[in-house]
């Protein structure tokens, strides 16, 4: 059995090995990142995550754990994926500028055809930022791969006053839920 992360995040995959995970594989998913209109924030990142571990499950044994996450941020309504454009990043930075935000993560988890699908949410709240320090941020390019145009684990960090939920969820991968998850598949991390 091996465990199969379906991205391609270098952060998913570091927290992944820092858990301790021995025979892990990255077989990122390849389809697109869409989901019908009209679903909750919850319900679009778990059929999102699903998408992606259901496809990524067919190039797989039976007995492999596939794991996929696909996470946005929300703010005032608006849903917020990784920019297109650095343009795109500093609207994103601005908008959540001195504000509170939602960070949803999906997360599905595909063993022997059993799948189990979960979302966590967490609250961040960000420090008003200037025009120069968007701008400086967005030159380091970390905000470019990222939902919302920003990293919590690096410079990002800075901008963040507070947090409510799940650490790890705003990294991009909540890790009680998947342990969770990973434990009602079998698999014991601990």
């Amino acid at each position: 059995m091996s465990i199969i992360l379906a991205s391609a995040s270098p952060r998913r995959k570091e927290l992944l090995e820092m858990l301790g995970v021995g025979d892990l594989r990255i077989i990122p998913a390849k389809g697109e990142e869409k989901a019908a209109d009209g679903l909750s924030p919850e319900e679009l990142v778990k059929a999102l995550a699903a998408r992606k571990a259901r496809e990524v499950a067919t190039k797989c044994a039976g007995d492999d754990v596939i794991v996929a996450a696909d996470t946005i941020v929300r703010v005032n309504g608006k849903i917020f994926g990784k920019p297109r454009s650095e343009t795109e990043a500093a609207e994103m930075l601005r908008t959540l500028s001195g504000r509170a935000h939602e960070v949803y993560t999906g997360v599905a988890v595909i063993r022997n055809e059993r799948e189990t699908l979960a979302a966590e949410r967490s609250a961040v709240y960000f420090r008003a930022l200037s025009e120069r320090e968007i701008a400086a941020y967005i030159a380091t390019g970390e905000p470019m791969d990222k939902a919302g145009a920003y990293g919590i684990q690096g410079k990002g960090s800075l901008f963040v006053e507070g947090i409510e939920g799940d650490f790890f969820n705003v990294m991009g991968l909540p890790l009680c839920r998947l342990g969770i998850m990973l434990r009602e598949q079998g698999v014991e991390l601990l």
